[in-house]
């Protein structure tokens, strides 16, 4: 899954009930995390038992829903959250769908160029 850098992740604190569609999950998105569903941001949820995982966004004219889970293990959230959800990065997302533990990493190595020769 390729996402830009500069996007806005959210992960929700608590698990859901994966039934949920988009639309319930855009109102969960309004109601608990307080955030505006309709942003482009990705909201990720997650089930009681860390297995499945759902992450939900806005583009141009409509929902997306995208899913994963995973057939062995579990996926490692953060040992604690002080708000109703946690803003991670796309590189920490991109370890955290694997199934890793991305919150012992630290933040991946920005380069900044002036010129290319």
């Amino acid at each position: 899954m390729l996402i830009p850098s500069h996007l806005k992740i959210h992960l929700a604190s608590r698990a859901v009930d994966m039934r949920k569609s988009s639309q319930t999950l855009a109102v969960l998105v309004k109601n608990i995390l307080q955030q505006n569903p309709l942003c482009g941001h990705l909201f990720v949820f997650y089930n009681k038992r860390k297995d499945i995982v759902k992450i939900l966004y806005w583009q141009t004219n409509g929902f997306c829903l995208w899913q994963k889970k995973l057939e062995e293990g579990n996926f490692i959230l953060p040992s604690s959250f002080s708000s109703p959800s946690l803003e991670m990065s796309s590189y920490h997302l991109q370890t955290f769908i694997q199934g890793l533990n991305c919150w012992d990493i630290g933040k991946a190595k920005e380069l900044s160029y002036q010129y290319v020769s």
